[in-house]
C-alpha cells in the first residue's frame, strides 16, 4: 500500500464506516423504539428498510455509469447530503408516510454511497491496481457494526432515537462530506461523459450471469444471517447467551479475513479467494450440525471469515476479470441482484425458520454452494496491469 493511497483509504474507510453505521445497521437498534413511538408494527419499519435496499440496488447501474464518467467525488459527496436529509426526516417522522419517505431517501443514499460506489471510485482512480485500496477500505469499514451499534444504542439511551438520527445526519455533513470532498481526487472526465446519449455496452454474457448469480446467492446468506443469526443459533440448540456471544465473533472474523486478504491471500487471484470464501459458511454449518449449539461461536467465525472476503471480492473479482473499463457500471449491474436478494432474504428466511428451525442452515449452505458452483464455471483471466500488481504483491 503506497503512501499516496493511504490518505484516500483512511478517508473512504471512515466515510464508509459512517455510511453503513447510519443506514444498514440502524434498524437493529432503532426499529422497535421508532415503531413503538409511531404506533405501528416494527414489520412496517423493516418493510421500508427492505424497500430502501431494493431502491439502492436498482440505482446501482446508473450510479456506476456516473462514476465511470466523472469519478466518485461528486457521487459520494451527494450521498452524504442525501443520507443527512433522510436521517433528518426519519428523526422528524410522526406518521408512516414520513417514515417511508425517509427510507426512500436513505435508499437513494445507500445506492450513491455504499461499497459499490466506493469501489467504483477507487477503480476510477487506480484502475487495475485498485485491489489493495479496496481491501483497505473494507478493512476499516468492517468495524461499522462494532462502532455503529454501540453509538446508536448509547444515543438511544441518552438523547432518544430522534436526536440520534439528527446526530448521524450531522455527522454526514460535518465528517463524511468534507472527507469525500477533500480526499477523493478529481479524475479526468471520460470522453463518453460529454455526450449523455452515449451508454456503454456491457454484454450480459455467460461470465456476467455467473457472477451475478454467485453474488446474489452469497448476499442472500449475508442478509439472512445479519437479520436472524441469534434466532437460528438458538434453533440449533444454543442458549441465548451462546447465540449473542457467537454474534460478537462475526465482526472480528471479518476483519481478520480482510487482513489475510491484504497480506497472504493478496498473492492469489481473486477468483481463488472468492471460491474459498464460499466454502466457509457450509463448513460452519456442518460443524454445528455435528456438535450442536455449543459450537455456535465456531460457526460464527467460519461465516464471518467468508463474509469478510466476499465483501472484498464484490469489488476485486470483476476488476480482475474484466479490467477497469466501465468498472463502476459493471459493478452496478452485478450488484443489483445481490442488493435485491439481500433485501428479500430476511423475510424469506423468517418464514423458513418457522418451518425448518435450525435446519434452515441447509438452505443457506445450499445458497453458498450455488455461489461456489457458479464461480467454478468462471474462467480466470486478468489484464496485464493486474498481473503486474499481483506479481509485485507476491514479492
Amino acid at each position: 500500500m503506497s503512501d499516496r493511497q493511504l490518505p484516500i483509504i483512511l478517508a473512504l474507510g471512515t466515510t464508509q464506516t459512517l455510511a453503513w453505521a447510519s443506514s444498514y445497521y440502524l434498524p437493529a437498534i432503532l426499529a422497535d423504539p421508532i415503531a413503538r413511538d409511531l404506533g405501528m408494527s416494527s414489520n412496517w419499519f423493516f418493510a421500508a428498510f427492505s424497500a430502501a435496499l431494493v431502491i439502492s440496488g436498482l440505482l446501482g447501474p446508473r450510479v456506476g455509469r456516473q462514476i465511470d464518467a466523472v469519478g466518485g467525488r461528486q457521487v459520494l459527496s451527494i450521498s452524504n447530503v442525501t443520507f443527512a436529509l433522510g436521517l433528518a426526516l426519519l428523526g422528524s417522522a410522526h406518521e408512516l408516510w414520513m417514515l417511508a419517505l425517509a427510507w426512500l431517501l436513505l435508499g437513494i443514499g445507500m445506492g450513491l454511497g455504499l461499497y459499490d460506489a466506493a469501489f467504483g471510485a477507487l477503480g476510477r482512480i487506480y484502475g487495475d491496481k485498485a485491489r489493495r485500496a479496496i481491501t483497505g477500505i473494507t478493512l476499516l469499514a468492517g468495524f461499522a457494526s462494532t462502532i455503529g451499534w454501540p453509538l446508536t444504542a448509547w444515543g438511544l439511551e441518552i438523547i432518544g432515537w430522534r436526536n440520534t438520527c439528527f446526530a448521524w445526519a450531522a455527522a454526514h455533513l460535518m465528517i463524511g462530506l468534507p472527507l469525500n470532498l477533500w480526499f477523493i481526487p478529481q479524475v479526468k472526465r471520460a470522453v463518453a461523459a460529454t455526450t449523455e446519449t452515449i451508454k456503454p455496452h456491457i454484454p450480459i454474457n455467460r461470465t456476467m450471469v455467473l457472477l451475478a448469480v454467485a453474488f446474489a446467492a452469497a448476499w442472500a446468506v449475508t442478509g439472512a444471517m445479519a437479520a436472524h443469526l441469534p434466532r437460528i443459533l438458538e434453533a440449533t440448540g444454543a442458549t441465548t447467551v451462546q447465540a449473542i456471544a457467537a454474534g460478537a465473533f462475526i465482526g472480528p472474523a471479518q476483519v481478520f479475513a480482510r487482513v489475510m486478504e491484504a497480506s497472504v491471500l493478496g498473492r492469489l487471484h481473486p477468483l481463488v479467494t472468492t471460491r474459498l470464501a464460499c466454502t466457509t459458511h457450509p463448513l460452519g454449518a456442518i460443524i454445528i450440525a455435528i456438535f450442536g449449539g455449543g459450537a455456535a461461536s465456531v460457526f460464527a467465525i467460519f461465516h464471518g471469515t467468508g463474509n469478510g472476503i466476499l465483501t472484498i471480492a464484490r469489488g476485486t473479482l470483476p476488476l480482475a476479470i474484466f479490467g477497469p473499463q466501465n468498472y463502476g457500471y459493471r459493478l452496478g449491474i452485478l450488484g443489483a441482484p445481490a442488493r435485491i436478494s439481500q433485501a428479500l432474504a430476511p423475510v424469506g428466511f423468517s418464514l423458513l425458520i418457522d418451518k425448518l428451525g435450525g435446519q434452515v442452515l441447509l438452505v443457506s449452505s445450499a445458497l453458498s454452494v450455488l455461489a461456489l458452483v457458479s464461480l467454478s464455471f468462471v474462467h480466470r483471466q486478468a489484464s496485464p496491469a493486474l498481473k503486474e500488481s499481483m506479481s509485485s504483491a507476491a514479492q
